[in-house]
């Protein structure tokens, strides 16, 4: 059963949110302080994490960016305001979804799902075929298996969004992806879309990829890989 640490001080959210995830075979629990779920988050037994924005010691945007430095865990920032910079801001600090209070429990659950299935390796295909080879290019090589990215020789932290992002496109490196192609691959139907969060996320993914500057930009078309392949292409 995947663990999930809620971070909110509303202690009357926790009780029955924990309930209705045990349904979805997810063990909720939660910190009222950031302070607590960051020290829980340090056991390393957590999948994934979910912030409230406003909280007391520190908000939930500080909080992101102090996890981003320690971990890739999968986080979905919840907010009362609902305000579209507040979605901006927390995508650029790592960030994987964003949810406006109130929200539908079904709603929370199904982002949590999707962010598991893609850090897991479940979303692929379900008959048996092997899982894709190592992607190698000048300077850089994607392992989809063990989800790791090796820039130069030294491995590179990805959150699941911006990993997918890169092994999107490494899988066709040269095919041009607009952002309406990167956000149905990526996001599916569970959440919540706008083509600025496909820019924020290559933002972030290319100043970890520094100093290859692989990731180009075609004015009004959208997003490609451009490094040479080095070794077979996979099928």
């Amino acid at each position: 059963m995947h663990r999930i640490l809620l971070i909110d001080d509303d202690e009357q959210l926790g009780p029955p949110l924990k309930t209705y995830f045990q349904r979805f075979e997810l063990d909720l629990t939660q910190a009222l302080k950031p302070s607590e779920g960051l020290a829980r988050l340090r056991s390393g037994v957590f999948d994934a994490a979910i912030l409230d924005v406003m909280l007391p010691e520190m908000d939930g945007f500080e909080l992101c960016r102090t996890i981003r430095k320690e971990s890739d865990i999968p986080i979905v920032m919840l907010t009362a305001r609902g305000d579209v910079m507040d979605r901006v801001v927390g995508l650029e600090l790592g960030a994987d979804a964003y949810l406006p209070k109130p929200f539908e429990p079904r709603e929370l659950v199904a982002h949590i799902q999707t962010l598991l299935r893609r850090r897991h390796g479940h979303n692929g295909p379900a008959n048996g075929t092997p899982a894709p080879d190592v992607l190698a290019f000048e300077g850089l090589t994607i392992d989809p298996a063990r989800r790791s990215v090796v820039r130069q020789g030294e491995a590179v932290e990805l959150t699941g969004t911006e990993f997918e992002l890169l092994h999107l496109l490494a899988r066709e490196s040269g095919r041009v992806f607009s952002r309406d192609d990167i956000l149905n691959q990526l996001r599916g139907h569970e959440a919540d879309l706008y083509t600025r969060a496909v820019d924020i996320v290559v933002s972030r993914l290319r100043k970890k990829l520094e100093p290859l500057d692989c990731i180009k930009t075609l004015r009004n078309a959208g997003y490609s890989l451009a490094l040479r392949r080095v070794g077979p292409t996979p099928p």
